[in-house]
């Protein structure tokens, strides 16, 4: 088992803000996927996509565990690349960021393996990692599940105590933190629950905070 220091990184509202565009984007694809499919008006897809996403974490598992919809279909669908440039909000120096990090960066990610590799590459920082995780390779159980966390734990052949989760959700947090990971929630709240080991505003701000915490060593 490797016993130096790594760090899982969440994708979306992690490394980038997908709030103001990449996120409605997606939604209005599923949307509308939902309205072909399924045949239901607007608004109604629009709450079906928003109430199995809060049930199950992933409006796609809704999907397969009620309507029989093909995963990989649903994927390949509604997260399409040609809008992606125009869409992505970046931060200048996030790959000087990552890069004083020392140890291992893996990626975690409820995002489909093609939407992954894509917003890496247009980030310029896929040459940093060293592994990608993405739904479909945790039989397509989302984040917050434990069982994908403990796949990659195993599989990357990690130590939880030396392995940092990096996320904006506090529900993916928790569960890494229930298996011993340290954590670091990126979010500009002035305030954060206590098991969280530490609160960064933004990923820049990580290997200074993170210093801090004893976490780089």
């Amino acid at each position: 088992m490797a016993t130096g220091r790594a760090w899982i990184f969440d994708l979306d509202n992690t490394l980038h803000d997908a709030r103001p565009g990449v996120f409605p984007h997606i939604n209005r694809g599923m949307t509308d996927y939902i309205m072909r499919h399924l045949g239901l008006p607007e608004d109604e897809a629009g709450a079906l996509r928003e109430r199995y996403w809060r049930a199950y974490g992933a409006t796609l598992l809704g999907l397969v565990r009620h309507h029989d919809v093909d995963p990989h279909h649903f994927l390949r669908h509604t997260h399409p690349m040609g809008e992606l440039e125009r869409l992505l909000v970046r931060e200048g120096g996030l790959r000087h960021a990552l890069k004083r990090l020392p140890g291992r960066r893996i990626l975690f990610s409820n995002s489909p393996a093609h939407y992954a590799g894509a917003v890496l590459a247009a980030l310029g920082v896929a040459d940093l990692f060293d592994a990608v995780y993405c739904i479909e390779h945790t039989a397509f159980r989302p984040k917050p599940d434990p069982a994908g966390f403990r796949a990659i734990l195993r599989r990357e052949r990690l130590r939880p105590e030396r392995t940092v989760m990096v996320d904006d959700l506090l529900e993916n947090l928790a569960a890494a933190r229930r298996l011993s990971m340290p954590t670091v929630w990126v979010a500009r709240e002035s305030r954060s629950p206590g098991w969280v080991t530490c609160r960064v505003p933004s990923v820049l701000d990580l290997p200074r905070v993170a210093a801090g915490q004893g976490l780089l060593r």
